[in-house]
């Protein structure tokens, strides 16, 4: 037995009961609480590093195309030629959005926070799915598969028609990655849109999955009633829109963006330092010795930088990611360099948080198919701090 589950099974052993709530240990924010199982990711800051389903990330990221990295989050293994085939056939059917989103869309106000039309498109996705009731394996499957091809439309629609462009389809002859840049920012043919689209594809990687994260157990808590999937990842989008979970890439490449050059850079982050101004991309709740998936991208931002003869923004990134570790021995995670990257493909910044979506909704689906497929009501207990028990005086007797 791993010591993972020995581990869990002695903390159900001693769950509180409905009489000794009082008497458990309370860790706030649930900070290392075992909440569940699950056999789709192993957060390790050792030598393994992020692992889905036993393949380290750095092993993936690179050298599976994201579609493969989505087959084996869904289906528990890599695909064959002749599954993947299958696979994207089954997604690229399913690239399409029904009437009722289309027109919501339409009428979407300028000013709606690119979350929220997300949020809400989900939410009526799930009223036009064709298995909208249907909670079993094989439907939650299709809803998946579905939902990954939805959601970049969605994305580049309501953004296309908000800023006063014409919608486009994506192509059948781009792979996910090269379809959401080409969405997003009309990049189609080019050595440097290929290149813009292979770092993009290592990050959708990278961000599929990442264990019981805020907006991923929120999924799996509201999964866990047995309402339907699209429920649960409005559930989920609505939890990383706070900004204590998601929009770090966004607010990491605002810090760029205002610093401007690299000469200014050191300066800046010193004085921020001093000002005790938080400097955004740095840190992680969980992997306090470093994120292994930060080393990764870095190396990816740095070579695109090269390609697209453009250094200015990973010089700022690495000067801050020398000075932050030099004052406060923190390490940059994903988000950070992840920003540098996205700069340079010319993806709009509002929009970084919606394409993180565009990877996790992977991550998000097979935990929702996960937690139906061997479900047990999430329903944990709370430590009761109010007052002790007191009578009910009518009003003539109350002071």
């Amino acid at each position: 037995m791993s010591n993972g589950i020995a581990n869990f099974i002695q903390w159900v052993m001693t769950m509180p009961t409905d009489n000794d709530a009082r008497t458990a240990t309370y860790s706030p924010g649930l900070d290392g609480v075992l909440a569940g199982e699950t056999a789709l990711c192993h957060v390790d800051e050792g030598e393994g590093g992020l692992r889905y389903r036993g393949y380290a990330v750095s092993d993936l990221a690179g050298r599976a195309r994201f579609e493969e990295v989505a087959y084996l989050l869904f289906f528990g293994k890599l695909p064959t030629r002749s599954e993947l085939q299958d696979f994207t056939t089954q997604f690229a059917a399913g690239c399409m959005l029904p009437g009722p989103v289309e027109a919501f869309l339409g009428v979407v106000p300028p000013g709606a926070h690119p979350m929220d039309i997300l949020r809400t498109s989900v939410s009526l996705l799930g009223m036009a799915d064709p298995d909208a009731s249907d909670c079993s394996h094989d439907a939650n499957l299709r809803k998946a598969i579905r939902l990954m091809g939805q959601i970049p439309l969605v994305i580049a629609t309501a953004y296309r028609l908000i800023n006063g462009k014409a919608p486009v389809r994506p192509q059948a002859d781009l792979s996910f990655a090269e379809n959401i840049l080409y969405l997003l920012t009309d990049r189609r043919d080019g050595e440097t849109t290929k290149a813009m689209a292979q770092v993009l594809d290592v990050s959708l990687t990278l961000y599929a999955e990442h264990e019981f994260n805020a907006s991923t157990f929120s999924a799996r808590v509201t999964a866990s009633t047995m309402t339907d999937m699209h429920s649960a990842i409005t559930s989920a989008i609505g939890t990383l829109k706070g900004p204590l979970h998601g929009g770090a890439n966004e607010a990491v490449a605002e810090m760029f963006c205002e610093i401007e050059t690299a000469e200014r850079a050191e300066q800046w982050v010193r004085e921020s330092l001093a000002k005790k101004q938080r400097i955004m991309g740095f840190g992680h709740r969980v992997l306090k010795k470093g994120d292994s998936r930060s080393a990764i991208i870095q190396q990816h931002a740095e070579s695109l930088g090269r390609i697209c003869y453009d250094h200015r923004w990973y010089e700022i990134a690495a000067t801050i990611d020398r000075v932050v570790q030099q004052e406060k021995g923190l390490y940059p995670n994903l988000d950070f360099y992840t920003a540098v990257a996205y700069l340079l493909m010319g993806i709009p910044r509002e929009l970084y948080t919606p394409v993180f979506v565009c990877s996790r909704i992977t991550g998000w689906c097979a935990h929702v198919i996960e937690q139906q497929d061997h479900n047990r009501l999430i329903r944990p207990r709370a430590l009761y701090t109010g007052p002790a028990a007191r009578e009910y005086l009518p009003f003539d007797l109350r002071s």
